[in-house]
């Protein structure tokens, strides 16, 4: 019998797609990282989003496990050298919620510039104060993106009509990555600081990229540039970008991601630290949710359905 565990809620194309490849489903969205631990060794496949780590401990007790297939991005949590010894492929579908998180992007910068959060809580108290509310266009600013994978890019994709210049900054693409969109200028990490009235991060969280965002990053941007940040949220140092908004060296920030997701375990430091964030005006933020649309949820199952699928077919091969 072969069998595959589901650790997290996932479109029904996904669990009738591996039905049909002849697996038995366990369906465990609210199963424990130690109770995943304990049952492991009789699956063949394991699909996870972000609360399982697969690690070393994790791997040696999946005694039958062929694949282990993420729902999205974020492969930090994968030992995928210790997997690839052991003969596990690992999979993950970026490419499904990758329109979704670039929407998202685009719509926080325009929330934030145009003080659309303050104005509704005001409009509701029957407060009606238009000058104090007067907000920035886009157009004619310089936006930076530093990542041009699958979010970077399809992000620039949706800047192609703001009447903005675009840079991009990719240490690990080649020159030319952005040349099927001409609106966009790829540059030096440099130069997207210096130049970019808003940065936006669109990286995997890698020892490199832990905390790149902090208070030397900032010092080499342009004052006041706005911080997007719906990448991972280690990539950014949670108290040195506080201090930046305090003190105007960062003008604005949208994160839809943070250091620590689970506010249940704020240290009394951390507790601090997000009372400032929470007090300022010039931030919008949202509880990881870009990319999680209603389109990508379907998209996400199946791209990863078709990944598993083409994985067994080779293997049978």
């Amino acid at each position: 019998m072969k069998r595959v565990l589901i650790t997290d809620d996932c479109h029904p194309v996904l669990t009738e797609g591996l039905m049909k490849l002849g697996y038995v489903i366990d369906f465990e969205p609210d199963i424990s990282p130690g109770e995943t631990l304990e049952r492991i060794a009789v699956y063949e496949g394991l699909i996870i989003n972000s609360k399982i780590l697969v690690n070393r401990t994790l791997l040696d007790a999946a005694l039958k496990l062929r694949f282990v297939a993420r729902l999205g991005s974020g492969m930090e949590i994968v030992d995928r050298a210790y997997a690839a010894e052991k003969g596990v492929a690992v999979l993950s579908s970026p490419e499904g919620n990758r329109n979704a998180v670039a929407e998202q992007a685009l719509g926080m910068l325009l929330v934030l510039a145009n003080n659309i959060l303050r104005a509704d809580r005001q409009v509701r108290r029957n407060e009606w104060y238009r000058e104090a509310n007067r907000g920035f266009e886009l157009r004619g600013k310089t936006i930076g993106l530093i990542g041009f994978g699958h979010t970077g890019s399809q992000f620039a994709r949706k800047l192609s009509g703001m009447e903005m210049t675009v840079l991009a900054y990719d240490k690990y693409l080649k020159t030319g990555y952005a040349e099927a969109m001409p609106w966009v200028q790829e540059c030096t990490l440099e130069k997207l600081q210096a130049q970019s009235d808003i940065i936006s991060l669109h990286l995997p969280l890698t020892n490199e990229t832990k905390q790149i965002a902090g208070s030397s990053f900032f010092k080499n941007c342009k004052d006041g540039m706005i911080l997007i940040n719906t990448s991972r949220g280690s990539c950014v140092n949670t108290t040195d970008l506080v201090e930046a908004l305090e003190s105007g060296r960062v003008g604005g920030a949208c994160l839809d991601v943070f250091e620590n997701e689970k506010p249940q375990t704020y240290t009394d430091a951390e507790q601090a630290v997000f009372n400032r964030l929470y007090q300022l005006d010039n931030v919008v933020l949202t509880p990881h949710i870009a990319g999680w649309t209603h389109e990508s949820k379907y998209l996400l199952g199946s791209i990863l359905l078709d990944k598993i699928e083409a994985v067994l077919e080779k293997g049978n091969g």
